[in-house]
């Protein structure tokens, strides 16, 4: 398969540095380089191997991701997975150019502003809607904290597939509860409705105090991630994200 080639103006405007005539300047001024030497044109191509980002750099600092990665944060409490709403967002966890990428950022799937944990962001479109797809079935695995002790029965109603939502009219599909204590449990839905995992504990006369996603597929939260930290995502974990889990509630 032939490599394919980007010229340099377009690749770095569209990663967000500079415009295309800024980035020209650059490159004029000898603030680009490959291998160490300057490149002097704009307008020259390269091939969009993945050793370029430890080839090129940009005023002696390395090349950003190429287009096509994809990352896990740790989402904090208190931010947004939005573009545009007021107060924090996720996006704002982020290297501030990376906001002009194009194309741009996404959050694969949403988590609420009161909920924690794994959260995967990408600018492939291709694997943001083959992990949301619902025909993958990807779980994800929430830590529930509850107002109320657990009653024994939630998890014969959970895994029923027969559970009715407020307003809806699809029963859930079958999910599996594991209580950790009195009123703290861990859940794996199989599907992503809108706040689904508080509106279930909703449905069965309980509240979710604070909800924190430990795992989607079989990629978890690393235990040294603290919040608001994130990492690149490399293609064993991708790969993970599509491995059926363990059960194990650790």
């Amino acid at each position: 398969m032939k490599t394919p080639t980007a010229r340099l103006d377009k690749l770095l405007s569209g990663m967000g540095y500079a415009s295309r005539r800024e980035i020209q300047m650059l490159a004029r001024n000898g603030r680009i380089r490959l291998d160490g030497a300057p490149l002097s044109a704009g307008d020259e191509r390269l091939k969009l191997t993945p050793d370029l980002e430890d080839r090129l750099d940009v005023d002696g600092e390395g090349l950003d991701p190429l287009p096509g990665f994809a990352l896990m944060l740790h989402k904090p409490l208190g931010v947004t997975c939005s573009h545009k709403e007021a107060g924090p967002l996720v996006y704002d966890l982020l290297p501030a150019r990376w906001r002009r990428r194009e194309p741009a950022i996404s959050t694969v799937g949403r988590l609420d502003k009161e909920t924690s944990g794994l959260l995967l962001m990408t600018d492939d479109g291709a694997l943001l809607h083959r992990i949301i797809s619902p025909r993958r079935h990807v779980p994800k695995r929430y830590r529930a904290h509850l107002a109320r002790p657990l009653e024994g029965t939630e998890a014969a109603a959970f895994a029923s597939g027969t559970l009715m939502l407020e307003g809806e009219d699809k029963p859930l599909k079958p999910a599996e509860l594991e209580p950790v204590g009195e009123r703290e449990a861990v859940l794996t839905v199989h599907e992503g409705r809108y706040h689904q995992v508080r509106r279930m504990f909703a449905a069965l006369g309980n509240h979710v105090e604070a909800l924190h996603r430990e795992r989607i597929g079989g990629l978890d939260l690393p235990e040294d991630l603290a919040a608001g930290q994130w990492r690149r995502l490399t293609v064993e974990d991708i790969a993970a994200i599509f491995l059926a889990p363990s059960s194990d509630t650790r």
